[in-house]
């Protein structure tokens, strides 16, 4: 009877040292964040204490929030003002297909290869077998301070385009689309640079500390854009948002067009039937690679003065 007293105390001394070791065991593996994952935290409402948010340097000053117009339907002309594409904002489209792409897949992130590498997340591009996948990657820019807006598909006048991503000083408009790992529809959550360095958010990236060394933590929180898996801006069944004045101040800045590796990268996976997405039924076979794509050093960011679009430099 006076036994269990008397072992009480042991008791509690195992318990708390299981408890430790679990404990450090979890902080000795990494979470290796997907996109689901991704777009998970950014829904969940950030923390009153973060303070302010490193990565707004990524976005450009331009006035008020964006308006919720969405392009118009189908067949009808655009709106007084508006644009009949996204000509005004965005590279000049280098695909059209007449049907929509696939929802974006889940897949992991790789860790960076080292510090300044920037994530470029995959995308749907298309080819003579319809939509193929191109796998997310690491890419060292081509100049320092150099930020990558995404590509996007837009939809307009009965027809899907496919708006190419570029190089810049801020972050343009990449048609809303939540492509996770920091890309969360606005801007760019991943990192940001700092006196030449480019510093990561371990909340939106698979990051190895032994190889990367300027890392911080924020939650961008439910500012996120929640279309977690819609690949296209536009239509009926797009993401309904036109740019923000910031997007659009951050296109009439000098930008750079894709470099030759990401177009080459792009090219090399349009024959792969893994990647195709007639075969793999939206589940390509490299959703990312881990092997990172090279600068191309003549890629100079050139000005768009007064907002014109720019020539094609394909």
């Amino acid at each position: 009877m006076n036994r269990l007293p008397r072992i009480a105390p042991w008791v509690f001394f195992a318990l708390a040292a299981a408890l430790c070791v679990a404990a450090f065991h979890e902080r000795l593996i990494p979470t290796i964040p997907t996109v689901g994952a991704a777009v998970a935290a950014v829904q969940d409402q950030a923390p009153p204490d973060q303070g302010q948010d490193p990565a707004a340097a990524n976005v450009a000053p331009g006035g008020p929030s964006y308006t919720t117009q969405a392009p118009p339907p189908p067949g009808q002309p655009a709106a007084p003002g508006q644009p009949p594409d996204d000509s005004t904002y965005a590279e000049q489209p280098t695909e059209t297909a007449t049907e929509a792409p696939p929802p974006l897949p889940d897949y992991d992130q790789p860790p960076p290869p080292a510090d300044g590498y920037i994530w470029t997340p995959g995308y749907w591009g298309w080819g003579p077998a319809g939509y193929y996948w191109v796998p997310g990657a690491w890419v060292e820019p081509p100049y320092m301070g150099a930020l990558w807006t995404p590509g996007y598909w837009g939809f307009y006048s009965g027809r899907y385009s496919f708006y190419p991503g570029h190089w810049g000083m801020h972050i343009g408009f990449y048609g809303g689309l939540n492509y996770g790992f920091g890309y969360v529809g606005f801007g760019y959550e991943g990192g940001y640079w700092n006196s030449g360095h480019f510093f990561y958010n371990r909340t939106y990236n698979h990051l190895d500390a032994r190889v990367v060394h300027n890392v911080y933590s924020y939650n961008a929180g439910n500012r996120a854009r929640i279309d977690s898996r819609t690949s296209f801006n536009g239509g009926s069944r797009g993401v309904q948002v036109r740019p923000r004045p910031a997007e659009a101040a951050a296109y009439r800045e000098p930008t750079a067009p894709r470099m030759s590796t990401q177009v080459q990268h792009a090219q090399s996976y349009a024959s792969d039937r893994g990647q195709q997405a007639a075969q793999n039924h939206g589940r390509p076979a490299t959703p990312a690679v881990s092997r990172p794509l090279p600068a191309d050093r003549n890629v100079r960011p050139a000005p768009n003065r007064g907002g014109q679009p720019k020539e094609n430099h394909r």
